[in-house]
């Protein structure tokens, strides 16, 4: 259960991750799909990590780095720098003002993908503001869902918490 937790939170921050437009914009001639299944890797390896002890760390670690890294490359394959920018701008708002149960919709008219996002109560952790939150990307009919939990920093950005 610890294992499928860490591996969706994973998820979760790739797809966070990959609305980072500077991340992917120029891009270096690196491709999204290569970017993706890199960043899923090491999301996941980093999600993993964080399950189980001793051995069994290692090995979820292992599994959350080649899990992460099927994710990572499929959404990154799927997902373009448009679907990124809607999904990501989305997230930012439904983590800021979204309420909380009411998922907030993002869709791209020109690849027909679409997604959302539907943020939690928000609570204080330390002297920061979180929020759990569910994410849905649909990508040709097919969806897929991840869950996590993200804290405001003092610059105003929301970054992934495990």
């Amino acid at each position: 259960m610890k294992l499928v937790k860490g591996i969706a939170i994973g998820a979760m921050a790739l797809a966070l991750a990959a609305c980072d437009q500077s991340a992917y914009g120029g891009g270096g001639g690196i491709d999204k799909q290569t970017m993706g299944t890199v960043g899923g890797a090491v999301l996941g390896g980093l999600a993993g990590s964080q399950v189980g002890s001793g051995t069994g760390r290692l090995w979820a670690t292992g599994a959350g780095v080649l899990l992460g890294a099927i994710v990572g490359g499929e959404i990154g394959k799927s997902l373009d720098r448009a679907d990124r920018a809607y999904m990501g701008q989305t997230t930012y708002n439904a983590l800021e003002s979204g309420r909380s149960g009411q998922p907030v919709q993002w869709r791209n008219p020109d690849s027909g993908h679409y997604g959302t996002v539907t943020p939690q109560a928000a609570y204080q952790q330390g002297n920061l503001t979180c929020r759990e939150y569910t994410q849905t990307v649909y990508i040709d009919g097919r969806s897929q869902q991840a869950h996590g939990t993200a804290c405001r920093q003092p610059d105003g950005s929301w970054q992934i918490r495990n």
